[in-house]
This record gives C-alpha cells, sequence and structure tokens, in this order.
C-alpha cells in the first residue's frame, strides 16, 4: 500500500478484457519502451538477478522449518490478507484481539530480507529500480516475480517468514501502549479480496466475519481520530476494506518509525512531506469556494486540512474532482529523508515513514534492513534520495502512459480494471 491504499484494480464482474487490435497493441509496447527508455526503467530483469532469485525459492519448507526456532511463532494466530481482485502477491496480513483494557493489532509484512539483502544482486537490482512501477494494464516489477510472487507472498494455508509489527493500542484514545518488531512465522487463514471483505462484514455467520467487524471499528475509529487531529483525507467516501488496510497499515508504519526514532534513536528512511505556503493554501481554498455548489464551513478556514475535509464531505459529486485537484496543484511532493524534520503535512504525522510494502519499494525494503540490523546502510542518504527520484519518474511515466491511452481512444480505468486481450483487426474494429 501507498500513503493510501492501493485501490482496487480487478477485473469488472460481467465484463471482459479490453480488445485492441494487432497494430494498437504494437502502438502501445513501442510507447512503454519509448518511455522506459526516457525514464530510464528496466522492464527485463538480468540473467543473474532471475538465477538468483530460482535459487531462493528452492528448499523453502526445510528453511522456513530451520528458522521457527529462532524466530515467534504465530501459526495459531488467526491471520488473514485483504488485496485488490489481480494482486500477484500479498505482501501484508492482519490479526487482532480485543482486551479488558487495549486493542492487540498485528501487521505481519513479508519478510523480504531475509532473501534479498545487500549482498545480493537482487537487492542491487532493487536500489537501480527504486518501487514497482504500475501502468494501466502493464507491471514493471522491483524484485523479480518469481521470488515476490512464491516465498515472500503470504499465501493462504502455508507457512511464511513475515517481520510482525505487533502493537497493543489505549482503547481510549488509541495510543500505542507497546510496540514490539520481530521477525515471526505465521500461517494466513485466508485471502480475501475488498469485495470478499465487504461481504464478511456483512455476514454474521461468515469465516472471519468477527475478526473483520473488530478491525474495522477500529480502523474507523483511527480514521475519525486522525481526521480530528487535521489529516487530510482526500476520499471520504472510501469503503470499510480499504477503511480497514489503509487505516492499519498507516498505524504500523507510524509505530516503526516512532519505535526506531524515540525508543531506538536510530536514522530510516523517513516520509517527509512539506506543507504549502499560507499563500498555497489561500488559493487553493478560494479556488474550492468558487465551485458551484460548495461551501466551506466558516469554522475551519484557519485549518486548510479540516477546511478540506469537512469541503468534501458535503460537496456535490461532481465537484469532489476539482477538490481534490484543487489540493494536489499546491502540495509540495514528498520526499524520503535519513532526518523526520518536518514531519508528514497530509498526515499530520510529526514522525512517518514506510514498512509495509517491502515487495514494491524500496524504502521499505531499506526500512526492513535497518529494524533487522538496528544500524543504517553507510549510503542511506543515497538510498533515500534514489528511492525518491524513481518515484517521481514512475508517477511521470504513469501520466504520460495514460495521455497516450487517451489519444489512442483507450480508457485508461478501463485498461486498468479489465486488462487487455489482442484481438484479430477485425474484432477489434467492433469493440473501439
Amino acid at each position: 500500500m501507498s500513503d493510501d491504499a492501493q485501490a482496487d484494480a480487478g477485473t469488472v464482474e460481467g465484463q471482459g478484457p479490453v480488445e485492441v487490435s494487432e497494430d494498437l497493441a504494437r502502438h502501445l509496447e513501442n510507447k512503454r519502451e519509448e518511455l522506459f527508455e526516457k525514464f530510464e526503467l528496466r522492464d527485463e530483469f538480468p540473467p543473474a538477478v532471475l538465477e538468483e532469485a530460482e535459487a531462493r525459492t528452492e528448499g523453502v519448507t526445510a528453511e522456513i522449518q530451520d528458522e521457527i526456532d529462532e524466530r515467534q511463532d504465530l501459526r495459531e494466530l488467526t491471520t488473514w490478507t485483504t488485496d485488490p481482485i489481480d494482486a500477484q502477491d500479498f505482501d501484508d496480513a492482519l490479526s487482532i484481539e480485543e482486551r479488558d483494557d487495549e486493542y492487540v493489532l498485528w501487521v505481519h509484512i513479508a519478510d523480504v530480507t531475509h532473501y534479498v539483502n545487500p549482498e545480493t544482486a537482487m537487492w542491487d537490482e532493487a536500489v537501480e529500480r527504486g518501487n514497482t512501477v504500475y501502468l494501466p494494464g502493464y507491471t514493471v516489477h522491483m524484485l523479480p516475480p518469481v521470488l515476490a510472487e512464491t516465498v515472500c507472498s503470504l499465501v493462504p494455508n502455508e507457512d511464511r517468514l513475515a517481520h510482525t509489527v505487533e502493537m497493543h493500542l489505549d482503547k481510549e484514545n488509541l495510543t500505542y501502549e507497546n510496540i514490539e518488531i520481530y521477525k515471526s512465522v505465521i500461517e494466513s487463514d485466508e485471502r480475501l479480496t475488498y469485495a470478499e471483505a465487504e461481504s464478511r462484514l456483512e455476514e454474521p455467520d461468515a469465516p472471519l466475519h468477527e475478526e473483520n467487524a473488530l478491525v474495522y471499528d477500529l480502523a474507523e475509529q483511527m480514521h475519525e481520530q486522525r481526521k480530528e487531529d487535521g489529516s487530510l483525507v482526500l476520499n471520504p467516501s472510501r469503503d470499510r476494506a480499504h477503511t480497514i488496510i489503509e487505516e492499519c497499515m498507516l498505524k504500523a508504519n507510524k509505530a516503526v518509525t516512532h519505535e526506531l526514532m524515540w525508543n531506538r534513536g536510530v536514522s530510516a528512511m523517513y516520509r517527509v512531506h512539506p506543507q504549502p505556503s499560507p499563500d498555497e493554501w489561500s488559493e487553493a481554498l478560494r479556488e474550492i469556494q468558487d465551485l458551484d455548489g460548495v461551501s466551506i464551513p466558516g469554522s475551519t478556514w484557519d485549518d486548510p486540512r479540516k477546511a478540506v475535509n469537512a469541503t468534501l464531505e458535503d460537496a456535490p459529486e461532481r465537484q469532489l474532482d476539482k477538490i481534490q485537484w484543487a489540493v494536489m496543484k499546491v502540495m509540495p511532493r514528498a520526499r524520503y529523508m535519513n532526518d523526520p524534520f518536518g514531519g508528514h503535512h497530509a498526515l499530520n504525522f510529526e514522525i512517518y515513514g514506510h514498512f509495509t510494502s517491502p515487495i514494491r519499494r524500496l524504502s521499505d525494503l531499506i526500512n526492513h534492513w535497518i529494524v533487522y540490523q538496528n544500524d543504517v546502510p553507510e549510503n542511506l542518504v543515497e538510498l533515500c534520495d534514489r528511492a525518491s527520484d524513481k518515484q517521481k519518474d514512475a508517477e511521470q511515466c504513469e501520466r504520460e502512459y495514460k495521455t497516450f491511452l487517451q489519444e489512442v481512444g483507450l480508457d485508461p480505468m478501463a485498461v486498468n480494471n479489465r486488462g487487455i486481450e489482442v484481438v484479430d483487426d477485425d474484432e477489434a474494429d467492433k469493440t473501439l
């Protein structure tokens, strides 16, 4: 998940893939290659990296068995994943318990650094790539899929190595009573899609209903608390399954960097988001106030983030995109830094960093290594800059590819949600 949880990009029920002609498919491929060259994105993995990844998928069962004595064995703990319907790897799982005076929330993250460390070619390749790049209908992976989609994926009914963030949260104010981060062995009970998680919440007799209901109740409390504290929420209509994942991942990410900063005194790869200037915020709020049918509550003008939150909740649906765009235009770009100074403005967190997606983000992979080693790489500043620059490249590449899709008559969202199927020219003419 990113700062926001990713949208469910699964196949739309009842609709097949977007059909394109062989000629158009070649145009799309040529455009991707042009963009990959422009932004220095590597599509193919070097043979040595693929060979190393293949080798690390062998003898996994015995290797995990050997690890059990060195780790916390959480295989008896009820655990499940929730991801988009077309997710190829599952890098985070949840467990939850309610006790007399606390909630205990476990966020289990795939222990990628058990397989990918600074001594490996895969690590060097991950640094080169910086992150996974998601284009509509096409993905450029940070790690070889042969590894990411097998031993690093928290598939159900299989023992898996994880890095667990165990958070004991006070019931009154949801503050961290205790944070423990440790290596574990887990076994996921089930893999849910977002839609399936929604249906489990609806059905009292369904498996995992109680766990999903409990974690949603907690996630909703965390969400409301974030808004009350001044966190910017640009998508107020998020469904319950997305709310669960977003809030739990934010809480785990915050817990890890909290632990590193205050309890260990160790640097990390922090996510720093500067705030717009007062003039920039005023410009955004004026633009929002001028929209037809939109009114910013007078009591919120002194806190622009709360003003935007309150406005989005009551604004006509047709204006939501314009409100969001007015805000995004004045927002500075977030960067990875080795010092949390300045905090994360949009989230209104003093300290924040990424930990929950080591399969697809270099920052999370680095932070896993720092937590494990309790030490920082000598080139941490260089790694921060690398991750920031490659994220910018990925976002720009995605924008330009979406624009190209529109220019050739394709809907980027449809391509993203449904994928592409190449058909002969006659058939394609009927569907375009």
